[in-house]
């Protein structure tokens, strides 16, 4: 009877707190695996507090054999995006698991099984309650550092979902490049004609505070415009951005974030890196105090490999080179403050606009994948 896997969905706080702490148990081994901030994922479950939750319906799922919990997934109903996208689709996140088939096949039951009560004909993941949540399963690149913004999944993940009839949806790429190269001669001259041409300024010498209060709402406009033709991608709202920018800004560094505006002060594209964090998480164990804070402190002051978090260009400056702008200013940044590795944010294999890289010194690093099955 011990053998037998039982799935149990998490009503309680006790439930709660299992699916918190499954990975730390599932990972404890696995050097490459960077945990999460507890408060942050406490932070997104939290209805009062997530925004996304207004719109999004979940049920949180363990798999148990015996007495240990030896899987987790969620099921994520976003009902915006099945509007905006004409879709009746189920997601599923925060996905881990043993190296087990049943209890793999038994997680994404419980998940279809919720999903056909729902009406929904397709569950796709892994993803999140919104974009700003990390999405993509890794399917290559297991010995690469992965930022804290991204899922880590050990190599066994993949070949389990494949056999239980799951297939590539789409794939984002992530691009490792040496962050201390020189700027190709040609795309700097490039950069220089595209600036005078279009009247164009990049921001700086901003304090945090500035930052924020000047261009936080108006990254996130950019975001909205940039990604709503994207795979998924539901326009944020103003209480979602007003939540992602007391969520993430609070840690940037002034100098990794680069601004491009015109003539009217309008953000026409930027970019925001920062400095690698995951092995402070490792260190801290996904906990602030009472000396996690130390670690994370200590990592915001080496610059030695760097994370790019999020980018944008507004449609309206698309097929202009002005993404070209950010990431040959943040290239000079890093070289002045001594960075030797880059990792991008994933992007979308599909959209070639934001394949800048492809023209440096770069390689995929990572690729992850969203998995679909018709129910």
């Amino acid at each position: 009877m011990d053998n037998l896997i039982r799935i149990e969905e998490v009503k309680d706080k006790k439930g709660f707190n299992q699916f918190l702490k499954f990975p730390y148990k599932l990972f404890k081994d696995d050097k490459m695996w960077v945990p999460s901030l507890i408060m942050d994922e406490k932070t997104t479950f939290n209805k009062k507090k997530n925004p996304a939750l207004e719109f999004c319906d979940h049920k949180i799922f363990l798999a148990y054999r015996g007495e240990e919990v030896v899987g987790r997934i969620v099921g994520i109903l976003n009902n915006k995006a099945n509007e905006i996208w004409n879709q009746k689709r189920m997601r599923f996140g925060w996905f881990d698991y043993i190296d087990d088939i049943e209890v793999t096949e038994a997680l994404l039951k419980a998940v279809e099984t919720w999903s056909k009560e729902m009406g929904m004909d397709e569950v796709v993941g892994p993803m999140g309650f919104t974009d700003m949540d990390k999405e993509g399963m890794m399917v290559e690149g297991f010995d690469v550092n992965c930022p804290i913004a991204c899922y880590y999944n050990p190599s066994y993940y993949p070949p389990l979902i494949e056999k239980l009839g799951y297939v590539k949806e789409v794939d984002w790429v992530q691009y490792e490049i040496p962050a201390n190269q020189p700027v190709p001669e040609k795309i700097s001259k490039i950069n220089n004609l595209i600036k005078a041409k279009y009247n164009l300024k990049i921001v700086e010498g901003l304090s945090k505070k500035e930052i924020v209060n000047q261009y936080g709402k108006k990254i996130f406009h950019v975001v909205n415009k940039s990604f709503s033709g994207l795979f998924g991608y539901v326009p944020l709202n103003d209480r979602q951005i007003d939540f992602y920018i007391r969520q993430y800004f609070s840690f940037i560094e002034p100098r990794l974030v680069c601004f491009i505006v015109d003539d009217k002060d309008d953000v026409v594209a930027f970019g925001v890196s920062m400095p690698s964090l995951s092995n402070a998480l490792r260190k801290s164990k996904g906990k602030l105090f009472p000396f996690g804070w130390y670690h994370l402190l200590k990592a915001l002051k080496d610059y030695s490999y760097i994370d790019l978090y999020i980018n944008g260009v507004d449609p309206d400056w698309q097929n202009k080179g002005v993404h070209s702008l950010y990431y040959v200013e943040m290239n000079k940044r890093y070289i002045e403050l001594g960075a030797k590795m880059a990792i991008a944010n994933p992007q979308l294999e599909s959209n070639q606009a934001s394949q800048i890289w492809e023209k440096y010194e770069s390689r995929i690093a990572i690729r992850r994948r969203a998995y679909i099955k018709q129910i």
